[in-house]
């Protein structure tokens, strides 16, 4: 076992003081029980700098701190994309699509698909979305936390998963989307302290360097190719980052999937005391994602030197990288590693606990509310409960069939979640801004996207993953435009009223916001 009797206390006292604050939070006024609006949406009293937190520690998962690391060693700064490029779109969707939402009043993203497009489409985008966040996210986070959990402790994976599936559901269950979100906040610091540590290690257990800066100006200087944020099209992950695309094509279609329309993401915001304090939000969130590669990608790419100096196994991380996080872990001291290890568990229970909030959410608003109204709002509460337990426990049975196999389980996640996203893109996207797309182009655009992405995945495999994005998102506009043609104009009370709606915003998400662009803007300058 790695981990010493010091670092298994760390660990406990964390578990043990996070658990204590969940339950303190989500403790109720004497007499008073839970509603519906107090579970899911935290009472829509969160303030930004909750919200922006919570955000981060939902988003970095298992699937970034192991599978960003996981590429940074295959492939390098490039796969950065997935982190750099979202701090733009967080500003889009805070300036432009958050003022339709809460304008509304929703719960949920298919609460607002019903109201645009009809029952139908919510009822098919709700199957799919608990679909998606319970066989693809709960089941990637729970496979690669478990991997790292096991390459510490020893314990089987299947005993990691568990124990790591049932944390997060001890903490989350009872106080609902509050209770994450106010925890996060601690999660997220030991996440950002635990990912500079391992970071800081790595780069200077580098032989033949002065120190962790030297390490990195070592690392940077011997492989330039490791620092490329546009690769050449002869580069072995170009299939998976086609060079100028990932500026250009699909990437942002998942980006805006991911960030403006997942209801694990976005229900943060829908749970804020304002339309500003949200906004500010996620502009807190797209200022700390420009920091995140550091964290989770840095380290990757120093393993490299590291594996080749002898002091991790080459072999074993050539063969399966997503190991390599758990790896570098066991370079840090005693004491220390303990403190890592509460950071990646923090980051894996807070992206469980999340996922499992959404789940519940969709399953009892959109799916079981439908079928049995006029019930107390406490017993919508305890179908939630349930709903976020169950899609747990199917998780733990799938993650190994599902997950297990792959050779990397952040590629997995965003092979699985292509397939309908440019069609979830494009469906909201015409909802907002198109009065004539209906519901027969919201289901010609949905079906579209599963349709034509696997034509072009069978029928044009050399075709890159994010150019094909980029081609069935096209398609899906085009699907949706042309069959809302067929179909009478969507009644004035569903259409999105712009006119309507405030989008201005406040001098200090203006300045969060620009500050973002110009970093970015300078980044991909010095790594273009």
């Amino acid at each position: 076992m790695a981990l010493s009797s010091i670092d298994l206390l760390i660990v406990g006292l964390y578990a043990s003081a996070l658990l204590a604050i969940a339950i303190w939070v989500s403790r109720e006024p004497k007499g008073e029980k839970k509603d519906t609006e107090d579970y899911f949406l935290a009472g829509r009293a969160l303030p930004w700098w909750a919200i922006g937190a919570s955000l981060i520690a939902s988003n970095i998962s298992a699937e970034q701190i192991i599978g960003q690391s996981g590429q940074g060693f295959a492939v390098g700064l490039a796969i950065a994309a997935y982190e750099w490029q979202a701090a733009i779109v967080l500003i889009i969707v805070a300036k432009w699509f958050l003022p339709i939402f809460l304008k509304r009043g929703i719960y949920t993203m298919p609460q607002f698909l019903d109201q645009r497009y009809g029952h139908g489409v919510k009822s098919l985008m709700s199957v799919y979305w608990i679909v998606l966040y319970t066989a693809v996210n709960l089941t990637t986070v729970l496979w690669l936390g478990g991997l790292a959990m096991n390459s510490l402790t020893g314990w089987p994976v299947m005993v990691c998963m568990a124990a790591l599936g049932s944390f997060a559901a001890l903490y989350s269950l009872y106080g609902g989307l509050k209770a994450v979100a106010l925890t996060d906040i601690i999660q997220v610091v030991i996440l950002i302290f635990g990912g500079v540590a391992i970071t800081w290690i790595a780069l200077d257990r580098i032989s033949g360097a002065e120190g962790a800066l030297g390490g990195l100006a070592r690392v940077y200087g011997e492989m330039p190719g490791h620092f490329k944020m546009i690769l050449s099209s002869d580069h072995p992950a170009y299939g998976d980052l086609p060079g100028i695309w990932t500026l250009l094509g699909g990437l942002w279609v998942l980006h805006f999937s991911y960030w403006g329309f997942n209801q694990y993401i976005i229900q943060r915001a829908l749970g804020a005391e304002s339309l500003a304090e949200a906004q500010k939000g996620l502009a807190f969130a797209a200022f700390l994602k420009l920091f995140i590669p550091l964290i989770v990608v840095i380290p990757g790419i120093a393993a490299v030197m590291l594996a080749s100096q002898g002091s991790l196994d080459a072999g074993a991380l050539a063969e399966k990288s997503d190991r390599t996080y758990g790896e570098l872990m066991k370079m840090a001291p005693a004491g220390l590693r303990g403190l890592v290890f509460a950071a990646l568990i923090a980051a894996v229970v807070s992206s469980l606990a999340s996922m499992m909030n959404s789940i519940s959410t969709i399953f009892t608003m959109d799916v079981y509310r439908s079928m049995i109204a006029d019930r107390p709002e406490t017993h919508y509460v305890t179908v939630g409960r349930v709903a976020a337990f169950a899609a747990m426990g199917i998780a733990l049975i799938l993650a190994r069939p599902f997950i297990g196999g792959f050779e990397s389980g952040f590629q997995t996640v965003q092979e699985y979640s292509g397939f309908i996203a440019p069609g979830v893109v494009a469906v909201f996207l015409l909802g907002f801004f198109s009065k004539r797309t209906n519901g027969l182009g919201a289901f010609a655009a949905l079906f579209a996207s599963i349709g034509t992405n696997v034509a072009l995945k069978f029928g044009a495999p050399d075709i890159p993953f994010i150019i094909r994005i980029w081609i069935v998102f096209l398609t899906c506009l085009a699907a949706a435009v042309i069959a809302s043609r067929l179909a009478p104009t969507p009644a004035a009370e569903k259409q999105v009223a712009l006119n309507d709606i405030a989008f201005g915003t406040q001098l200090i998400f203006n300045i969060l916001a620009a500050a973002v662009v110009v970093i970015l803007v300078g980044l991909y300058v010095l790594f273009y």
